[in-house]
C-alpha cells in the first residue's frame, strides 16, 4: 500500500512535464525557416486591423482589446480578460492549396473562407525559439480569407502568410 502511495505521488508530480510544451526552433514538426525569417525580417508591413492583404504576406498586426477588435466572427476560443485580436482581409491566394499562418508569440488563430471557419491541417509551436511561436497549415480554396487574432498578450504581433511547403 505505502508502495502505491508513493508511485501515485511521483506521478502527479511529474504531471506537468507532460504538458510542457516543446522547446527550441528544432522541435517543430516541420521546418520553420521561411516562416522565422518572414516574421523577423526588417520590412515587415505594419498594418492595422481589418486592412487588406495579399500572400506572400509579412506584417505586424496592431491589435486592439477584443471588444473593439471588430472581429468578423466570434473566436473560436474565447479570449482570456487583458488579451489583444484583430484580423487581416487577404486576396485570393495565386492558387488553392495549403498555406501557413506563422505567428510570432503565443495567440488563437481563426481562418475564415466563403463564410465558413477553416479546421486546421496541421499545427506546430514550440517555445525558446526566435521569433516565431506558432504555426499553423489550412487548405485554402482560390478565393478571399481572413485570418483573426485573439487572446495574444501584447497589443501587436508578428505574422506572415506563406505557402507551405
Amino acid at each position: 500500500m505505502h508502495a502505491r502511495l508513493i508511485v501515485a505521488l511521483a506521478l502527479l508530480s511529474s504531471a506537468p512535464a507532460w504538458a510542457a510544451e516543446p522547446s527550441g526552433c528544432d522541435k517543430f514538426k516541420w521546418p520553420i525557416d521561411k516562416e522565422r525569417a518572414a516574421l523577423t525580417s526588417q520590412d515587415r508591413l505594419k498594418t492595422a486591423s481589418g486592412n487588406e492583404l495579399a500572400i506572400p504576406a509579412k506584417a505586424v498586426l496592431e491589435l486592439r482589446i477584443p471588444t473593439e477588435a471588430k472581429l468578423p466572427r466570434a473566436p473560436e476560443r474565447k479570449p482570456k480578460d487583458g488579451t489583444f485580436a484583430g484580423f487581416l482581409r487577404f486576396k485570393a491566394p495565386p492558387k488553392a492549396g495549403a498555406y501557413t499562418v506563422s505567428l510570432s508569440s503565443g495567440a488563437w488563430i481563426d481562418m475564415l473562407q466563403d463564410g465558413e471557419q477553416l479546421k486546421p491541417m496541421e499545427f506546430s509551436g514550440a517555445t525558446d525559439c526566435e521569433g516565431i511561436r506558432k504555426t499553423v497549415k489550412f487548405d485554402l480554396s482560390a478565393g478571399p480569407f481572413v485570418v483573426q487574432i485573439s487572446g495574444a498578450t501584447e497589443n501587436n504581433i508578428s505574422l506572415a502568410v506563406l505557402p507551405a511547403d
